[in-house]
């Protein structure tokens, strides 16, 4: 074969990987714009698909109970109960693209403004933890796997696993025993204290303190898997080629552990963190719970006790938009650490 025709075929083949890479990001958000759709379709129908009142399904028999007709006629036609199904979805779509998902009748706001309230705090405590855990986890899970059969591997294997076998909750009563009741060095309950006044520093260090404990009860139990798989990684990729390569050029030992070894452990590890995100939003509503925290998760039991449907509905459909938002974001990361991944599709 001639080398202008080699030269052609090499050409198409870098124009066919380009093309690849192009419809990468546009694929992907499209299936994630689909499941979106789907989301907002069956937060839409199950209400109108209960026996009896489209309105009782969304607001409760409790709080219809306290309407007037007058309130109750108004309901009907803001939420466009009185016209066809499309007539309907085009006023709830509306209503979600100028941030409108009802009226939470517990708290006698707009359930925008009451999430709005809630929401950061959960942010901050979930997104620290998966921050945390997963540095943590993967540092320790290269030096366990760089190091497979010593004592330190063993002892980091017995005691993450050990912890890892306890409920969020648990230990998250467990540390709140001896921290805050025994030791009483850190706060029982809430996010900030009440009527202190703090500003500036101190206020930041009144948050930390209060945050300490349930953020801790998520980094343990979350610690153990992202450690066990970072470490199964690595010992997989020590008998790699490039590894091979690598110590035959003379490299020192800490580069090959984190240059090569770590960064092509961090695949699998991203994966698994972007499956564990949803598995965070339903480990944070116990552990809220548990410390009084006023965040999404001690919102949604509260809405769930007062039988606030509104408030319900707001609350899972704002968490589905962050789990696919964060996933999305997730798929994006894969290119940054591994671009192959964008010539595969």
């Amino acid at each position: 074969m001639s080398a202008k025709w080699c030269t052609l075929i090499e050409d198409g083949r870098l124009h066919s990987k380009k093309g690849k890479a192009a419809r990468f990001i546009p694929e992907r958000l499209l299936n994630y714009l689909i499941a979106l759709g789907a989301i907002f379709s069956l937060n839409f129908i199950l209400p109108r698909l209960m026996p009896g009142d489209p309105l009782h399904a969304i607001y409760g028999d409790v709080a219809l109970v306290a309407m007037t007709d007058e309130m109750q006629a108004h309901l009907i036609r803001q939420l466009s109960l009185d016209k066809s199904w499309w007539d309907q979805m085009l006023a709830y779509l509306l209503g979600l693209l100028q941030g409108d998902l009802g009226f939470s009748y517990y708290y006698r706001d707009q359930v925008t403004q009451v999430i709005l309230g809630s929401l950061p705090w959960t942010l901050l405590l979930v997104g620290l933890a998966l921050i945390i855990a997963t540095a943590i986890g993967i540092i320790l899970g290269i030096e366990s796997g760089y190091n497979r059969g010593s004592s330190l591997d063993r002892g980091l294997v017995a005691s993450l696993m050990f912890l890892s076998g306890f409920p969020d909750f648990f230990i998250g009563v467990l540390l709140l025993l001896i921290f805050a009741v025994s030791l009483d060095v850190l706060p029982l309950s809430g996010a900030i204290s009440p009527y202190a006044g703090y500003e500036g520093l101190s206020y930041v260090l009144d948050v930390l303190r209060h945050l300490a404990l349930p953020l801790a009860s998520m980094v343990l139990v979350q610690l153990g898997g992202i450690f066990l798989l970072t470490r199964n990684t690595v010992v997989t990729l020590l008998g790699e080629s490039f590894i091979l390569t690598a110590r035959a050029k003379g490299c020192p030992e800490s580069l090959i552990k984190y240059a090569h070894a770590g960064r092509n452990s961090l695949l699998p590890v991203t994966t698994a963190t972007g499956m564990v995100i949803p598995h965070l939003i339903t480990r944070v509503l116990f552990i809220e719970i548990v410390f009084s925290y006023p965040g999404i998760g001690s919102l949604l039991n509260t809405a769930i006790s007062a039988r606030d449907y509104p408030l319900i509905q707001g609350i899972l459909l704002v968490v589905t938009l962050t789990v696919l938002t964060v996933n999305f974001l997730v798929d994006l990361l894969y290119i940054r650490l591994d671009p192959r991944v964008r010539y595969a599709h």
